[in-house]
């Protein structure tokens, strides 16, 4: 038994449309591991069985090679001994892969999709958790205060997750689309069965974090182990690969698909790992081959800035922001039980706000806090096709240069909100440039100045007041219900509006309403919503997003 039952590795449902669809880029050269791994890379699967070797060895799980055909025909769904198949061959596919052997067999699960959302629902929340979370996501622009971010959270995990593993239980769960019959995707099961040889070779749940830019940094390691092997996975199951045919996958039709989150924003602050991890572990495997990824176990990375820019890691460690409390004794800071009382959200959570305004509207005419978004979001080979292991840009110079944050959230006697935001940033140019991309998406929700740094938004889902302030490298950001108040969250602040010359606005881009999502800050980085960045990462949100733009 493992140490944290709260561990997960997830993996997500692949959102059909960022961009257009990706095709396969060419495979990736992978060290050689024996016969086995020669065979992977140049062999079609076999109609009949090799002999069992003597000893257990890599490539080969219970009975079963790596590249050797199985009677399985899921159709009308599996049967156990199928499924028993299915699991040893891919985990045989899996240690080919990653050159790493499993302790033990795992046990797999799976489970419709309604069942799943039924069962993962049911959690409780104080109410200081509750309001630390919502005021979390509010400053982010990510979700309004009409919405419960918990709810949210709740709904996209149901709708996009697409199984995950406890190494509590040392088992895995597949969440399948399909209700009548359960189906494997053989991708998926791949990517969860990496989880479970990283848990037994170095112990998930040694690595644990209680911030939302620790867990993503945990995560940029463990889901982009598993994401870059997945990659590979499905490199050899396509067309002209060592196990073209013989791969399983879900029949297209037949089922009640999850659908997309119910905000995007928030899928895109969990989904940073999976996009930016796979190409950080590309950078340390060229590095030192596996055992240089290994090593990665005993020093993960320290935050999501060094998974997006994978040189700086162990060289840029994130500053400890200082952050001093100036409230009035009409407020009193939040502070829920058994979990910091602060919040850092990371370039991660800096990032999905500048760019979910091109998912949340209409239209984003006026809106250019990320200039040239389309080719500077997505991520392209050389082909023009969007990378299968990297294919989002969180390193765009709105939020590079991040080097630090802090959150502080507040609630007065009526029980209203508000907080202090404190950036620190590599330099003072990137402290400049953060304010004006912040200035700009402040217009776009709806604010307009009303004094020397002071803003206010007279309604819709983040209507409040807000101060912002630089000081070199360092950005502080706080909110109140209005301007008057925002003295009372931070005494310091001078929102001075009377003797400023507020200059016009700019003819703000109409804000829809914000719909709901996001995760909870896990106690493991694990435990963020998975993305399996081989399915369809691509469709109907970049189809509805060029239409924007036409």
């Amino acid at each position: 038994m493992r140490r944290l039952a709260t561990v997960l590795a997830v993996t997500l449902v692949v959102l059909a449309g960022i961009a257009p669809l990706a095709a396969a880029a060419p495979p990736v050269a992978d060290a050689a591991v024996g016969d086995a791994a020669a065979t992977a890379q140049t062999e079609p699967s076999n109609e009949s069985a090799p002999p069992d070797p003597e000893r257990d060895r890599i490539g080969w799980e219970d009975g079963y090679w790596h590249n050797e055909s199985i009677d399985v025909n899921q159709s009308d769904g599996l049967t156990q001994a199928e499924l028993n198949a299915t699991v040893a061959r891919a985990m045989a596919r899996v240690e080919v892969i990653r050159e790493l052997e499993f302790n033990t067999t795992v046990p797999v699960d799976i489970v419709s999709r309604s069942a799943f959302a039924n069962s993962s629902g049911n959690s409780s929340y104080s109410e200081a958790f509750r309001a630390f979370d919502n005021a979390k996501f509010e400053a982010l622009f990510l979700i309004g205060e009409d919405e419960d971010s918990l709810g949210v959270q709740q709904s996209n995990r149901g709708a996009t997750v697409g199984g995950y593993y406890s190494p509590a239980a040392d088992s895995i769960v597949l969440v399948t689309d399909n209700e009548t019959t359960l189906q494997v995707d053989e991708l998926t099961l791949g990517h969860e069965l990496v989880h479970a040889v990283q848990d037994q070779r170095f112990g998930l749940g040694n690595v644990s974090s209680r911030t939302r830019d620790g867990a993503n940094a945990n995560s940029g390691l463990i889901e982009g182990d598993a994401n870059y092997v997945q990659e590979q996975y499905r490199q050899r199951c396509a067309e002209g690969g060592a196990w073209a045919g013989s791969c399983l996958r879900p029949d297209a039709s037949g089922g009640g698909g999850g659908g997309g989150p119910a905000n995007i924003g928030v899928y895109f602050v969990n989904y940073q790992p999976y996009s930016d991890g796979p190409a950080f572990i590309a950078a340390q495997k060229r590095q030192g081959g596996w055992e240089a990824v290994n090593d990665l176990y005993d020093a993960p990375p320290q935050s999501a800035e060094q998974v997006i820019h994978p040189e700086r890691y162990g060289t840029d460690p994130p500053t400890e922001v200082e952050l001093e409390d100036e409230h009035s004794e009409d407020w009193e800071r939040i502070r829920p039980e058994s979990r910091l009382d602060y919040a850092e959200v990371g370039q991660a959570g800096v990032a999905s706000m500048f760019v979910y305004p091109w998912y949340a509207g209409e239209q984003t005419r006026g809106y250019d806090a990320i200039p040239n978004f389309r080719d500077t979001w997505f991520n392209y080979t050389d082909s023009g096709d969007l990378s299968p292991i990297d294919p989002l840009n969180y390193g765009f110079d709105a939020a590079a240069g991040w080097d630090g944050d802090r959150m502080h959230f507040y609630q007065n006697d009526a029980g209203e909100g508000g907080y202090v935001w404190r950036l620190v940033w590599d330099s003072n140019a990137e402290a400049a440039e953060f304010r004006e991309a912040y200035e700009e998406l402040l217009t776009y929700w709806g604010a307009e100045p009303v004094g020397e740094d002071t803003y206010r938004i007279a309604d819709g889902p983040f209507a409040d007041a807000f101060h912002v302030s630089v000081a070199g490298d360092t950005v502080t950001i706080v909110n109140a219900p209005s301007v008057g108040e925002l003295t009372e969250v931070r005494s310091s602040v001078d929102p001075d509006v009377e003797t400023a010359t507020p200059t016009p606005a700019a003819t703000p881009a109409p804000a829809s309403e914000t719909p709901p999502e996001t995760v909870t800050e896990p106690t493991v980085a694990t435990e963020a919503p998975g993305f399996s960045a081989v399915a369809a990462l691509v469709a109907v949100l970049g189809a509805a997003l060029l239409a924007r733009r036409r």
